[in-house]
């Protein structure tokens, strides 16, 4: 489950006490960090908004530039908010070759979003991974960092249910 932060305010700067501390407490001269700064933001946050990313960029006096790059890197970093639950559908060859496409075709049309987009409730963002390791098992989906195996449209919808 992805924490729902709290907006700042209007006119209010936000609170980056926390990212802050961490960086103070495990990383002092800002070397070799970016990645688990990234990842502890994104856990304390929610997501990565651009001036979150900034506010680390003048920590870590690392160019803002290269901060985006990484995050526009790897897909477990996203700069907009996510839903209460993650949903990644592997579509690595196994998977593709085994019904990842028509799972991934069936989830668009249930949940009447695109790829990368959060369900109007914000309840669930659905995502593609390239491959999550789980060849044997495909399909797979991973949801919350939980993976399931030979997944098809029927049993998607009924772990979904479990969500609700």
């Amino acid at each position: 489950m992805h924490p729902q932060p709290t907006a700042p305010q209007e006119g209010k700067k936000p609170d980056y006490s926390q990212i802050d501390m961490f960086i103070q407490q495990y990383y002092p001269d800002g070397k070799n960090c970016l990645i688990p700064v990234l990842h502890t933001a994104q856990n304390l946050y929610g997501h990565l908004p651009l001036p979150l990313l900034e506010h680390i960029s003048g920590k870590l006096n690392i160019p803002l530039s290269e901060i985006t790059g990484v995050v526009s890197f790897y897909s477990f970093f996203s700069m907009k908010p996510r839903g209460r639950h993650l949903i990644r559908v592997c579509l690595g060859t196994a998977c593709y070759i085994r019904g990842g496409k028509k799972l991934v075709d069936h989830m668009l049309s249930s949940l009447k979003i695109d790829i990368g987009e959060t369900t109007e409730d914000q309840r669930f963002t659905l995502e593609i991974a390239r491959c999550i390791g789980a060849c044997g098992l495909a399909p797979a989906v991973m949801i919350d960092n939980k993976v399931y195996k030979q997944m098809s449209p029927a049993k998607m919808d009924a772990l979904l249910k479990q969500f609700r």
